[in-house]
């Protein structure tokens, strides 16, 4: 059986790192084997200097900002296809719809940012956890980066998410709901959607 994609995506602060490490370790505990990945990848040259820019070091357009998103993500394609083909379960904190929610909010074109990364692995499943920007400036109040203190762009990725979750492959949960609740909310989602056992 090939392996299956797990993507989490949602505003920072929406529980998503919490969420993959808690799924990552209930499929493993259902005898999976799971590779855990988190974007950006700030270890990797282009991960550093993505955040450079996010730190206000670097003066980047939005164009090429997302460039350098995507080609974080492709220098893990291969790895992401060998684990996939040997039927590993990848659970991915962030992965491609989060260029499409960023870059649609600062006015870049969806269908270029789309197609730059049409070559990437597809997710077989993408569950977003929602929340207000408001509540992610709750929950995390000083070290925000650039992105975090822009209230009104987070409103546009959130408009982005809950439209580009319409889609069958997606599943929006209620990232304002108790830990516990929602990791039933994404369990029941990863076992409905997939077929698992």
């Amino acid at each position: 059986m090939s392996g299956r994609l797990i993507a989490f995506e949602g505003l920072d602060q929406s529980g998503k790192q919490t969420q993959a490490e808690s799924l990552a370790a209930l499929l493993r505990t259902a005898g999976h084997s799971v590779q855990m990945i988190s974007f950006p990848d700030y270890d990797t040259t282009i991960g550093a200097e993505i955040g450079a820019a996010l730190q206000g070091q670097r003066s980047y357009g939005p164009d090429v900002l997302q460039l350098l998103y995507i080609a974080n993500r492709f220098e893990y394609a291969p790895r992401i296809r060998a684990w996939l083909t040997a039927g590993q379960m990848v659970v991915a904190d962030r992965y491609a719809a989060s260029s499409l929610a960023y870059g649609e909010a600062q006015g870049l074109d969806v269908t270029w940012l789309a197609d730059a990364q049409r070559l990437l692995p597809a997710a077989d499943l993408t569950l977003v956890l929602d929340i207000a920007p408001e509540t992610s400036l709750d929950r995390k109040r000083a070290a925000r980066d650039k992105f975090e203190r822009d209230l009104p762009l987070l409103s546009r990725v959130r408009a982005s998410y809950q439209r580009q979750a319409a889609a069958p492959t997606w599943c929006l949960i209620d990232g304002t709901q108790s830990p516990d609740a929602v990791q039933a909310a994404v369990t029941a989602a990863v076992h409905s959607r997939l077929a698992l056992p």
